[in-house]
């Protein structure tokens, strides 16, 4: 069988998301045939992202056999990519329901349903840590189980992005299923220096509350005087615990209001970080820094509100992690070392 070029790699993206996985597999060489989101406002990310895609923007239950395979044409397609929304974890193996069972993730069912009727070469999937190890570790193996019934060599691991050149510590659960017999071998490449809040925006122009730049979102967001003096008592690396007590919460979320350490990677980028202050400015990180932090390219544009933005950064599985992953499933296509 001969080795196929660069070009003829193809790969089908569900829940795209604003582009994430996306971008690290157009990076690694790969074509994209469809990608698939039900979000407005992430899908409006991505169109003005990857202007020559075909974004299907539906509920994934809603497309059936038929539309997909009108869809393909015939396409041959190595890969199919995404991570399903799982949130079944506090009821799943607790009261003897099975993971899969639960309703709240039939996203992912929806997500093995599309790779039964694709039968793509390979296919990978992300998700939260937790997942690894959830419910002693039975959750992993009825995922394992599901695509090993669709014919699939399923390999497992957690991947933190702060080792493939992201500057985040943000750990995520990998499945790779291949219709070889042979499992696929993650990389051990990893990065010769871990990356730091520092370097990933400290270049970028410094802002007042409420400022914005030329450079798209670099728009530094409100904050109330009172929110103001809070964060002006918490330095570099600190945490809540610097605020004098008469202003200090005393509740909520121990990992809010705590600054940046500019000489570590970031903690885990999420949907809402508007309580985690950058570490020398008096104010939170703009949609561009988080974006930076997410490894995203200043190029790579997100749009809707500012809210919205956020949620589409903190979603995203990291360009670079994702161009490690292709370029390791490249390899393995074409028989490589």
């Amino acid at each position: 069988m001969a080795q196929k070029k660069q070009a003829d790699l193809t790969y089908i993206d569900l829940f795209c998301g604003a582009g994430g996985l996306a971008l690290g597999f157009e990076k690694a060489g790969f074509k994209n045939i469809f990608s698939l989101d039900n979000e407005p406002n992430f899908c409006k990310t991505y169109r003005a992202n990857f202007p020559n895609h075909t974004l299907i923007q539906s509920d994934i239950s809603k497309i059936d056999a038929k539309e997909i395979k009108k869809i393909l044409k015939k396409q041959h397609v190595d890969v199919v990519i995404g991570g399903p929304p799982c949130q079944g974890f506090s009821m799943a193996g607790s009261i003897g329901r099975k993971f899969i069972a639960d309703p709240r993730n039939r996203l992912f069912r929806e997500f093995a349903r599309v790779i039964k009727i694709i039968e793509p070469e390979y296919f990978v999937m992300e998700n939260v840590a937790r997942l690894y190890s959830h419910n002693k570790g039975q959750t992993r193996a009825e995922i394992i189980e599901c695509f090993s019934n669709l014919g699939y060599t399923v390999s497992c691991t957690i991947l933190n992005a702060a080792e493939y050149d992201v500057p985040q510590s943000r750990r995520r659960v990998i499945f790779v299923g291949t219709k070889s017999d042979l499992p696929f071998a993650f990389s051990k490449e990893k990065t010769n220096r871990i990356k730091t809040v520092w370097d990933a925006i400290h270049d970028l122009p410094t802002l007042e509350v409420g400022a914005s730049s030329v450079i798209p979102n670099h728009e530094a967001m409100r904050h109330t005087p009172q929110m103001l003096k809070k964060m002006a008592y918490v330095k570099d690396g600190g945490d809540r615990s610097q605020i004098p007590l008469p202003l200090r919460p005393l509740t909520g979320d121990s990992r809010k209001y705590i600054r940046y350490t500019s000489t570590e990677p970031s903690v885990c980028v999420t949907g809402d970080m508007r309580k985690i202050f950058h570490y020398s400015q008096n104010r939170a990180l703009t949609v561009r820094e988080l974006a930076r932090i997410q490894s995203f390219p200043d190029s790579f544009v997100f749009t809707g509100s500012k809210i919205s933005q956020q949620q589409q950064v903190g979603n995203a599985v990291p360009p670079l992690l994702a161009k490690m992953i292709a370029q390791r499933l490249k390899k393995v296509i074409r028989n490589e070392k």
